[in-house]
């Protein structure tokens, strides 16, 4: 559970690290960002949701991997409602880390549906960042614009 001030009213919320739908601010009943942190044992639940989710593959060390974070916590809140943030540390989380066949970090995935859509390893600067997220939530999974 992650508590969350409401953009739209600043009220903070309880928002849990999964759920069926997408969390909304019990005031004004606005999309709330959606950010978990996950490990080995919470990361099939953390990905598993309708919406679509950015997972960033970090670890504290790792200048490059701080300086994006702020980039994917802005995008998360501008696209709360149709995106969650997952950040996994991969010193805490070695089995994601290999399940992921990670290799360098930051590595940022975008997933749908249950799989990954698209992979970016490196920091990008934020405009850059946002684009490719922006980019890979509104392609199909044919690879098809709508």
């Amino acid at each position: 559970m992650t508590v969350v001030a409401c953009g739209a009213c600043a009220k903070r919320n309880r928002v849990p690290d999964a759920a069926a739908g997408v969390p909304t601010c019990a005031a004004c009943h606005q999309p709330l960002p959606w950010e978990v942190e996950a490990n080995d044992a919470t990361f099939t639940a953390a990905v598993d949701t309708k919406i679509a989710v950015l997972v960033d593959l970090w670890a504290p060390w790792c200048g490059p991997c701080r300086a994006v974070s702020p980039s994917v916590e802005a995008i998360g809140r501008r696209l709360a409602g149709r995106l969650k943030t997952v950040k996994v540390n991969v010193d805490e989380a070695p089995g994601v880390a290999a399940q992921l066949a990670v290799q360098g970090i930051p590595t940022l995935l975008v997933w749908r549906d249950g799989r990954e859509v698209a992979r970016q390893v490196g920091a990008l600067p934020a405009v850059q960042l946002e684009r490719w997220v922006s980019d890979h939530l509104e392609t199909h999974p044919t690879g098809r614009r709508p």
